[in-house]
């Protein structure tokens, strides 16, 4: 029973929804990172639900960090973030029926009863909060070794946004200092109505993210089994409400021919680089200097108002279940944040891997 992430930089995360707190360990980080509060302070509200479009269970995230880090920098021991929970009301949730498309009944079952059920315990999406907190450390060590990661709403019912440049530096940009997930006005616009109109008809919708790295050198990952790809599912999959993945052009685009798919290749000021990025900046499971590009689908959210056909598997009878909860009409606007953190915990294990552990300290290195 792993909650644990990563090879050389490993993450762990622990707590449940209505317990005393979250958390999570980050282990394996380079000596002298810089940790900036108020980066991830931003980072937490970025996933924190703060509008109409989001669950009214409102938590502050006062994070605390136990160890790890000593006047304002990593130390290089393990790192531990605490975030207490602070606003919980377990009244609303029945052990024993079943919410449909939630993790209760499939709980049970490994479980043997023994887990905490309330609020979908430690499959919460609240387990994401020291996810976020932990992957800002991250965000931030890469930033310094000029890697840029930034996540985007592509999709969410039938409103869509525009997707990245092939040279997605510019998108990555303006993502980090948006209030809203969206490349463009008419986007956010578009999508927080789509989002609205689910939750007026007490439903959930759900949608497709687009996330772009920046910056990562050439030659990172492994063929096989530890491609970027395979490590980059893996970690995306970690996340509820993930249910596809694709890279570069994906499904769309693998129908057609290889002479529309291909992407020509091209010197540009001493570098290889490609004119096209339909692969998403990866051949053969390694980085070849462009950018990685994935999209992710991501389910309506599975609390909604309306009466929903279920079990009691406790009492092993049909049953017929309304949630009245403090849900999400959609989490895609939340999760990108949270899409950001894993991307850079498997970035930062990747290059610690490729290039020792203090690869990601050089650039805050005096």
């Amino acid at each position: 029973m792993k909650n644990t992430f990563g090879q050389a930089v490993t993450l762990t995360l622990f707590g449940e929804s209505h317990g005393a707190a979250v958390g999570a360990v980050l282990d394996g980080l380079a000596p002298g990172l810089p940790v900036d509060g108020d980066f991830l302070r931003r980072q937490l509200s970025r996933r924190r639900p703060t509008t109409t479009l989001d669950t009214a269970r409102q938590e502050p995230d006062n994070y605390q960090i136990l160890s790890g880090v000593f006047q304002g920098r990593t130390t290089g021991t393990p790192l531990t973030i605490v975030i207490p929970n602070e606003n919980t009301r377990s009244g609303d949730y029945t052990y024993g029926l079943a919410r449909p498309s939630h993790a209760d009944y499939a709980a049970y079952c490994k479980y043997h009863g023994y887990e905490d059920w309330r609020g979908g315990g430690h499959f919460s999406g609240r387990v994401t909060a020291p996810l976020v907190a932990a992957g800002a450390i991250l965000l931030s060590a890469l930033a310094g070794v000029g890697v840029t990661v930034g996540t985007h709403i592509l999709r969410c019912g039938g409103a869509w946004d525009r997707p990245f440049a092939d040279r997605a530096a510019a998108d990555v940009a303006t993502l980090q200092g948006a209030d809203f997930p969206a490349l463009t006005d008419e986007a956010a616009q578009a999508i927080s109505a789509a989002i609205l109109a689910a939750r007026e008809r007490q439903d959930s919708v759900g949608g497709i993210t687009q996330t772009a790295v920046c910056g990562l050198p050439a030659g990172v990952g492994e063929p096989w089994f530890d491609s970027v790809e395979s490590l980059l599912s893996h970690a995306v999959f970690s996340i509820g409400g993930v249910k596809g993945i694709e890279f570069g052009g994906g499904f769309s685009a693998v129908c057609g021919y290889g002479s529309d798919f291909n992407d020509s290749l091209r010197m540009e000021n001493g570098r290889v680089v490609t004119e096209t990025n339909r692969n998403g900046g990866i051949n053969g499971g390694i980085t070849n200097g462009m950018d990685v590009v994935f999209q992710c689908a991501v389910k309506p959210t599975p609390s909604i108002g309306r009466p929903q056909q279920t079990v009691d598997f406790l009492r092993g009878e049909d049953a017929e279940l309304t949630i009245h909860g403090r849900h999400d009409p959609a989490i895609i606007r939340r999760i990108c944040p949270v899409l950001d953190s894993v991307t850079a915990l498997v970035l930062c294990d990747l290059l610690t891997q490729r290039f020792g552990t203090d690869y990601l300290a050089k650039g805050a290195r005096p």
